[in-house]
This record gives structure tokens, C-alpha cells and sequence, in this order.
């Protein structure tokens, strides 16, 4: 079965950082572009940051400088380093196969393709 998991959320305090995990299972990852989203309580989901190769990525406004997406396809993995966290990105985590838009050099948007989600990683950042 075709499935993403999410973990390495936590408790950390503000100003951490936290080093978040996808890893895919029942599928080839090097085939999609991945994105990162974030629920907050009584929100939709809205999209964090998105992969299509190392090159190529999109963040959001807030998230800008502060944190990284990477794949690494031979895990089949990606990940999203979070640095400088602050407590009202409290929220819970999520990935998700993508389609982007923009051009390989920028992308300026990115929207999840599935609505298949996994239970995703919560991420508290409080003192």
C-alpha cells in the first residue's frame, strides 16, 4: 500500500529547531514532487514548503531563511529542517505528493494532488 509517513515533531521550545521526516512506502519517491503542509487548530491545511529535486523548491513568506527542504530519493525520503521556530507555527505536520507551479528556477506556489492524508508529526513550540 501506497503510503507517506511523517515523523521527528516534539515538543521544543522557541527558537529550536526540529528535523522532520517523510519517508515513503509502496512507491518510488523520485517520481513526485513532495510537499510539507501545516494544520493548525480549527484551520485547513496550507502548504509549508514543496520539492521537486534539490534544486528546485518553494517556501512559504514566513518560513523563508528559517527552513530547508531536502530528498534524499535513495531513502525515499524528504525532510524539512526547521530552524527558529516560534510558538504560533504549533501545528500538525504533514506531507503530500504536489503539483507546483513556476518555473525550475522559482517555484511560486505548490498544492497537494492527493487527498490521502497520513496522521502526520504535531510540532509544539512553547516555553
Amino acid at each position: 500500500q501506497a503510503q507517506l509517513v511523517e515523523s521527528g515533531g516534539g515538543l521544543v521550545q522557541p527558537g529550536g529547531s526540529l528535523l522532520l521526516s517523510c519517508q515513503a512506502s509502496g512507491f518510488s519517491l523520485y517520481l513526485y514532487s513532495i510537499g510539507w503542509f501545516r494544520q493548525f487548530p480549527g484551520k485547513e491545511r496550507e502548504a509549508v514548503s514543496c520539492i521537486v529535486d534539490n534544486k528546485t523548491t518553494y517556501y512559504e513568506k514566513s518560513v523563508k531563511d528559517r527552513f530547508t527542504i531536502s530528498r534524499d530519493d535513495a531513502k525515499n525520503t524528504v525532510y524539512l529542517q526547521m530552524n527558529d521556530l516560534k510558538p504560533d507555527e504549533t501545528a500538525v505536520y504533514f506531507c503530500q505528493t504536489v503539483g507546483t507551479a513556476g518555473d525550475p528556477e522559482r517555484l511560486t506556489a505548490c498544492w497537494a494532488d492527493s487527498d490521502q492524508w497520513g496522521q502526520g508529526t504535531q510540532v509544539t513550540v512553547s516555553s
